[in-house]
């Protein structure tokens, strides 16, 4: 699971990538079918691990979560597009206990398939040997447009409980786009240990102020395969604040602005 989790990190920011120029774009969403490992004498495949990855016009993000143990990754950043190639500029990521904002780029090899892309990467090191990443995915996302689509970093977030205010840390980014989002988010405990938390799903507006999210994928147990009604509020073009109101009358409150290159 070590070794899955660490490639992860590399081989996800590679995710799947259109055959550009060819007969799809990059925007869309994208759920991962199978992935396999070659150590120079095998191929190993893991068949766990759930995946979604976002590529916005500008930006991608992954988020992946292993049911067995919850272990999560996810990592954000922009990226350009040549025929065959996609090159990801990761500016954050994170998996398990560790947390990385240190800048990277990792250029992946893209072939088309049917319903969407074969990757690999080669020469992927973990503890001084190299492997080689196979992974493919197939398209989910959907064609229409929504004020909400783009890459987002949270800037504050808090609760309201009856007449107290109790204001949350964390580092957290949101994707929306063809009608899927996905979060992830690092937090430090009071051990000044790191943990990751991540989740993926679809979304629809109704009207202008308020959104259905749908969880499919989550390291968080208690919102997977549930619904949630939001209120949005779009401050401009690049800022929004979302609201939850939970049963008992309290308030999640997390406001976003939109990353940009």
């Amino acid at each position: 699971m070590k070794l899955i989790v660490a490639i992860a990190l590399f081989a996800i920011v590679g995710c799947n990538s259109t055959a550009i120029k060819e007969t799809r774009q990059m925007p869309g969403a994208y759920i991962m079918l199978s992935q396999s490992v070659n150590d120079g004498k095998k191929d190993t495949a893991y068949t766990t691990l759930e995946q979604l990855k976002i590529y916005t016009d500008d930006f991608m993000m992954y988020a992946n979560t292993n049911p067995d143990d919850s272990v999560a990754s996810f990592g954000i950043g922009s990226y350009s597009a040549d025929t065959g190639v996609v090159t990801e500029n990761i500016i954050y990521n994170a998996s398990d206990s560790t947390a990385d904002s240190s800048p990277r780029s990792f250029k992946l090899i893209i072939e088309n398939t049917p319903k969407g892309y074969k990757q690999v990467i080669p020469d992927i090191e973990d503890r001084g040997q190299k492997f080689t990443l196979t992974e493919t995915y197939d398209a989910v996302g959907k064609t229409e447009k929504n004020p909400l689509d783009g890459a987002w970093k949270q800037i504050k977030t808090y609760w309201i409980m009856g007449k107290d205010t109790i204001e949350n840390k964390a580092t957290q980014f949101k994707t929306y786009y063809a009608g899927h989002f996905m979060f992830g988010h690092t937090y430090t405990d009071s051990a000044n240990k790191v943990h990751t938390g991540m989740g993926y799903g679809t979304f629809e507006m109704n009207g202008t102020n308020k959104v259905k999210e749908h969880v499919d994928a989550s390291t968080y147990y208690v919102i997977r395969g549930k619904d949630f009604d939001i209120d949005i509020e779009l401050t401009g073009a690049d800022e929004f604040k979302q609201t939850i109101t939970e049963s008992n009358g309290d308030k999640g409150v997390e406001i976003y602005q939109r990353l940009k290159k």
